[in-house]
């Protein structure tokens, strides 16, 4: 697999059981949209996110009936056979919440704080050490999540105070990173001075620009080796939301940047929540960073290929292939690393069909009713027939059966 030249080092944290940071790959995180105090809701949409591939779940936890459900969540999951570490997102009352609701504070596998509403002038150091203490007797890792919506604005005004006086001020955009990066640094070094380990500690600095993302993660990662939690935040609903998230992840990570991504998508109503989490496994294959399912190449089209049969093949596969996979990983292992190619005429279909697995070049428009099949790069058969797609499908779980198989 490629990837970056270099990885960043960051040092381990353990997350309910999930390693990130250190030499561990790259995480997909997700978070609910449900009310947390709703336990059928919650745990239908943890599963669901779950099963769709988020390796950690966050969940808000923004009053005392929501606290409540917490352990209640945790337990169901247990009995479903899901064991996927939650986090608590917390603002304003965080430590309120986990020094009333001790369940809650144990049955959380991390603790997501912002420090730009953890508690406001006298009370936000007071607030803070008892979010941290909590950490602590609780064994708990916590990420300090700041976001340009919500930053600490004594600290804002502090550093564009002191930039007036500069001979070459900076610019607004850049003291505003300076701000996000400070916040996030000045909080881990007091969880540090409290007794929190760095092994407990990750960071967030989001923003919703993509530029300024790009740019404040590139500084804070030069300036700490915590590990890193990537999301461009409110990055926006459907294709706008995912071309912004992933053009800005897909920079920082080929620099080795980040340790976990979430692509935070606002849905459709009554919209699909997994969709940001197939974006992101699709970003970190499509990247080579990990490789989750096996890969389908299919051509785009064109006039040659006016009939839709590559297309309807192509589909067939890449839903067989999802549907497979959660047998297949326990029955074939290394299948995630199959390649495959469907491609509808003779112009790129041969060729990009030897550079696959297994390969079919279907016949475009005006061609010869003939498909040839190619495997690890040699040419296997021609298929003829009304029935090519079964003959190929039937071809592709006998080349897996062969080559994965005990």
């Amino acid at each position: 697999m490629s990837g970056p030249a270099i990885r960043r080092k960051s040092v381990a944290v353990d997350i309910g059981g999930v390693k990130i940071g250190g030499d561990a790959p790259i995480v997909v995180q997700s978070m609910t949209n449900t009310d947390t105090a709703d336990v059928e809701a919650t745990v239908s949409q943890v599963a669901a996110l779950h099963r769709a591939g988020s390796e950690i779940v966050r969940v808000t936890v923004d009053r005392d009936e929501a606290a409540m459900a917490v352990p209640h969540i945790v337990e169901r999951l247990d009995k479903l056979g899901i064991n996927v570490p939650l986090v608590g997102d917390f603002h304003y009352i965080g430590h309120k919440l986990l020094t009333d609701y001790p369940n809650c504070a144990s049955a959380l596998a991390k603790y997501r704080i912002n420090p730009g509403n953890v508690g406001f002038k006298a009370k936000r150091d007071i607030q803070f050490s008892t979010l941290i203490e909590l950490a602590l007797k609780h064994d708990k890792p916590v990420r300090i999540g700041v976001n340009w919506g919500s930053l600490d604005q004594e600290l804002l005004t502090r550093l564009m105070d002191e930039n007036t006086k500069r001979d070459f001020p900076w610019s607004a955009a850049r003291v505003m990173r300076e701000a996000i990066i400070q916040s996030a640094l000045l909080s881990a070094e007091r969880a540090e001075e409290l007794g929190l380990g760095r092994d407990k500690i990750i960071l967030s600095t989001k923003v919703s620009d993509v530029q300024n993302l790009i740019a404040v993660y590139e500084d804070l990662a030069k300036r700490a080796d915590y590990a890193l939690h990537l999301g461009l935040t409110e990055a926006g609903m459907g294709s706008k939301g995912i071309v912004a998230s992933s053009a800005a992840l897909a920079i920082l990570l080929q620099q080795g940047i980040g340790d976990t991504i979430r692509i935070s998508l606002t849905p459709e109503p009554d919209g699909d929540r997994t969709l940001e989490v197939k974006v992101a496994r699709e970003l970190l294959q499509g990247m080579g960073f990990r490789r989750f399912v096996p890969v389908v190449a299919a051509c785009p089209g064109c006039g040659r290929t006016t009939s839709s049969t590559f297309q309807v093949l192509a589909k067939e596969i890449e839903d067989h292939l999802a549907a497979s996979m959660p047998k297949w990983q326990q029955k074939y292992p290394g299948v995630e690393n199959l390649s495959v190619a469907v491609m509808g005429c003779i112009v790129n279909g041969p060729g990009e069909s030897k550079h696959a697995d297994i390969g079919i070049s279907l016949p475009g428009t005006g061609e010869a009713p003939a498909a040839p099949v190619f495997i690890d790069g040699k040419k296997a058969i021609t298929l003829r027939g009304d029935d090519v797609a079964e003959q190929f499908k039937k071809m592709l779980a006998d080349y897996i059966e062969q080559r994965f198989g005990p």
